[in-house]
């Protein structure tokens, strides 16, 4: 690319000097020409008014004016003879004729000439010719034609420098958003255009990163998507194989409790799978309305099995189990504070919930110590590196969405509260 920008911009300064040029050489050399006729009729003119008065007095002139150096001029009879002066011995009878009162032009290839006549009415009384050698004017005007075409060339190589600065201030913007491109198409979303100072690149540029911004973006949802929905179907699906094997030890059992009870754990997955989904694509949510009191009760039903040994208390106050909320965002919050509770708590878990103005305020405690003072349980870790790990972060992330807030208000005992906006 550089080499075409600069190849480019040598042409087109090439055609424009040669435009220009050519006819400034060309009037250069005419004004050569007309500069030596002029100077040879003022040299014949002025030899003309030396020797009149000795030609009308019939008598030959002593001596003629010096023209400058390499100029000849001489005076001839009417006959054609020279009678003094530098010049040719006879004039030649086969130039061009000579008219009293002009100016013959008798070039030679080697003499630019001109002759004049001098008469006393219609005599001609005698003949002034005055020539310069050509090589002077061609000598004279090649010189100039040199000093231009010098011009020229040094007016070539400082637009080749221009040039190549230019095409590297062009193309090396234009060569780093190609790279950046590259990266971005080998899934390297980091990728980012720098600006280069020129508009229209930069405009380029900016389009580039915002596409690598909006990749990168949607790859960390996908990703965030795999961990949330791996971390909130763990439970269900140890749920359901356990309802499962259970099935399989009791074979004398009414199979239609198990299959109610798989259907249900069911639903639980498909109702978390879509409500991940949404959180993964930043749309809101767009399940049903649920009231406190249904979903609570729902959520005991499913854990109670699970915290069997430690015990699952619940309470719920009269109002705040008709309150109308985001079942979605609920049932997740709360399952990801049980799932908590299971795994870093102790004693008896208590789920209480209450209706705090146009909010209710939903509270999962169990009996064990919560993390030492200045650790921020909700920052999102790495599956490897132990501690609350994915699912606080999530919850938060679900109730701030529905424009509520997730606390920790204690940690000893442990206590988070739930607050979520009433519908």
């Amino acid at each position: 690319m550089r080499r075409r920008i600069v190849v480019l911009v040598v042409v087109a300064a090439a055609l424009a000097i040669a435009l220009f040029g050519v006819p400034l050489a060309y009037a250069a050399a005419r004004y050569y020409l007309a500069d030596e006729r002029v100077e040879l009729e003022r040299l014949a003119d002025d030899t003309a008014l030396r020797v009149v008065d000795d030609l009308f007095a019939g008598r030959a002139p002593d001596s003629v004016p010096t023209g400058e150096s390499g100029s000849d001029v001489a005076v001839y009879s009417p006959a054609g003879t020279r009678v003094v002066g530098t010049g040719p011995d006879a004039l030649d009878p086969a130039g061009p004729r000579i008219e009293v009162g002009e100016v013959v032009e008798a070039d030679t290839a080697a003499e630019f000439v001109v002759v004049i006549a001098i008469a006393r009415g219609d005599e001609v009384v005698g003949i002034i010719r005055a020539a310069s050698p050509t090589i002077e004017y061609y000598q004279r005007t090649g010189l100039t034609w040199a000093a231009m075409v010098l011009l020229g060339g040094v007016a070539l190589a400082g637009t080749w420098l221009v040039a190549r600065g230019q095409a590297r201030r062009l193309a090396e913007p234009l060569e780093r958003l190609a790279g950046t491109a590259a990266r971005l198409g080998d899934a390297d979303f980091t990728a980012r255009a720098r600006d280069s100072g020129i508009p229209e690149v930069d405009s380029v540029g900016s389009a580039l990163t915002l596409t690598a911004q909006r990749l990168d973006a949607l790859l960390e949802r996908e990703r965030a998507f795999t961990a949330d929905a791996s971390h909130q179907l763990r439970t269900p699906l140890a749920g359901l194989r356990l309802q499962l094997e259970s099935a399989l030890e009791n074979p004398d059992a009414d199979p239609r409790r198990a299959i109610a009870d798989g259907i249900d754990t069911t639903d639980v997955l498909e109702r978390t799978i879509d409500d991940l989904l949404a959180l993964a694509r930043d749309v809101p949510s767009a399940a049903s309305t649920g009231q406190v009191g249904e979903i609570l009760d729902g959520l005991a039903g499913q854990w109670r099995r699970v915290l069997a040994e430690r015990g699952l208390a619940v309470e719920v106050t009269g109002e705040a189990a008709a309150a109308l909320v985001a079942g979605p965002v609920l049932r997740q919050v709360v399952a990801v504070l049980l799932d908590n509770a299971v795994g870093h708590g102790a004693g008896e878990v208590r789920l209480a919930a209450r209706v705090l103005g146009d909010t209710v305020a939903v509270d999962v405690t169990d009996q064990g110590v919560g993390p030492a003072a200045g650790t921020d349980v909700f920052r999102r870790r790495a599956h490897d590196s132990g501690g609350h790990g994915i699912g606080l972060a999530l919850a938060r992330r679900l109730a701030e969405a529905e424009g509520g807030r997730l606390r920790l208000l204690r940690t000893d005992p442990t206590q988070f509260t739930l607050v979520l906006p009433t519908r």
